[in-house]
């Protein structure tokens, strides 16, 4: 891990982008998770880390806790106060871009909270890939699913693209239903010029993104495109329950021993 570490900054041109790391305190299945220790550090100091590593121009904890504010600085990082009621992470961080007075073409990435083992080099090619990409309005990444229990577990969320590498679809549901065509598993990172992030909260939701509880079909169901990095590499799971936590604290203890 270190050595991958060490040269994650190697991908990265001279390309310009902020990292955003939304944080609420509140979780259905672990209650504070920003804040659960991971080897020493709570969980979102750690994601603000990895991020650190990605060759960001600025890192940034949004949320709408003070403990998650305190914890956050305590360990040198920057953090912004938000509303408390958003609907999704990206409405959060559309509020912090705001805040900040980021010029319309600033990319911005959406890391989230629970992903303390997040790869720096898959952020710097999520921000490359919408960098590259003019007639998107936003990335984000994924890899290949090559088992059938992915492909049927609703907890895991598939799409399909287009020819050109923009998303055609997103859903919990298997799709595409007996198609000879590559199946993707979505990875929940995404870039945005900051012109798009101010138009997205904005947008009413759609009645699909409400059902599938996906936000990024906002964007889809309004006509923009979305670009898609596919990663070569399986990346590793982020925080949902405690089997997860004790998985990434015991990764972490192996590394340090």
């Amino acid at each position: 891990m270190t050595k991958r570490l060490a040269n994650a900054q190697d991908t990265v041109s001279t390309l310009s982008f902020n990292v955003l790391i939304p944080a609420r305190y509140d979780s259905v299945r672990l209650p504070g998770k920003p804040l659960l220790d991971i080897a020493g550090k709570p969980m979102v100091v750690r994601v603000a880390e990895r991020a650190a590593l990605s060759g960001a121009k600025q890192v940034m904890v949004a949320t709408d806790d003070e403990r998650i504010m305190q914890a956050v600085k305590q360990h040198g990082f920057d953090t912004c106060m938000t509303q408390a009621r958003h609907l999704s992470g990206t409405d959060r961080i559309a509020e912090v871009a705001m805040q900040q007075e980021w010029s319309d073409e600033t990319i911005v990435l959406n890391v989230q909270g629970d992903e303390p083992l997040i790869s720096p080099t898959l952020i710097a090619e999520v921000a490359h890939q919408l960098n590259n990409d003019q007639s998107a309005a936003m990335a984000t990444a994924c890899y290949a699913i090559s088992n059938a229990a992915d492909f049927l577990n609703p907890n895991v969320v598939k799409l399909v693209m287009d020819q050109h590498g923009h998303a055609m679809n997103f859903s919990r549901a298997p799709i595409p239903s007996n198609e000879p065509i590559a199946i993707y598993r979505h990875v929940g990172i995404y870039a945005y010029r900051v012109k798009f992030l101010k138009l997205f909260t904005s947008l009413p939701q759609s009645t699909l993104e409400k059902t599938e509880a996906l936000e990024q079909l906002r964007a889809l169901h309004y006509g923009y495109k979305i670009a898609v990095h596919v990663s070569s590499q399986t990346p590793v799971t982020g925080v949902d329950t405690m089997e997860d936590l004790v998985a990434v604290r015991a990764r972490f203890q192996s590394h340090q021993s």
